[in-house]
């Protein structure tokens, strides 16, 4: 059993979804901070001075200053100033995603372009129209010598008649 679960651990996907997993949680500390220490700072300043973590509704129909104050009385909240920064850390997060995954499809795209194609290894004998080496100077099929500088249809006799079966009578 446990050499199973040493082949499932070991896969490539395994290990790549675990560092997907914490370079996530660290990206999401990074996107955290951003929201609470630049972007909703300067919402607060761009509202009016309204801070958004003090944005909230006692469920007991009275008025507390603060969410720390509503729950040192022992009263339910709706945090939805809490609500709208974890809209904002959203936001961010996938806008972020969108962007490395279409600057990833781009580096992509260019380097399936760069491929070249592989030397051809076959061609056509012009005679019997068979797939051969692409080295051969004699077709397998029809027996017809070939020209080797050419790799299909400019053989100096183009007569396959003339040229099939020619063998050095010297």
């Amino acid at each position: 059993m446990f050499d199973n679960f040493k082949k499932f651990a070991l896969k490539g996907n395994v290990l790549d979804m675990a560092i997907g997993v914490i370079i996530g949680g660290a990206f999401g500390k990074i996107v955290a901070s951003l929201v609470n220490d630049i972007v909703m700072p300067l919402l607060t300043i761009i509202t009016g001075k309204i801070k958004f973590e003090d944005l909230f509704i006692a469920l007991d129909g009275n008025s507390y200053a603060t969410i720390a104050e509503a729950q040192e009385a022992g009263i339910s909240t709706i945090n939805y100033g809490m609500f709208i920064t974890s809209i904002v850390d959203f936001l961010i997060i996938a806008i972020s995603i969108f962007i490395a995954i279409t600057q990833i499809g781009k580096v992509q795209k260019k380097l399936a372009g760069k491929k070249e194609a592989p030397a051809p290894t076959v061609k056509d004998c012009p005679y019997c129209k068979t797939s051969i080496n692409i080295d051969a100077s004699r077709c397998p099929n029809c027996t017809s010598h070939l020209d080797l500088e050419s790799n299909s249809n400019s053989n100096s006799n183009s007569d396959p008649e003339n040229n099939k079966n020619d063998t050095d009578d010297k």
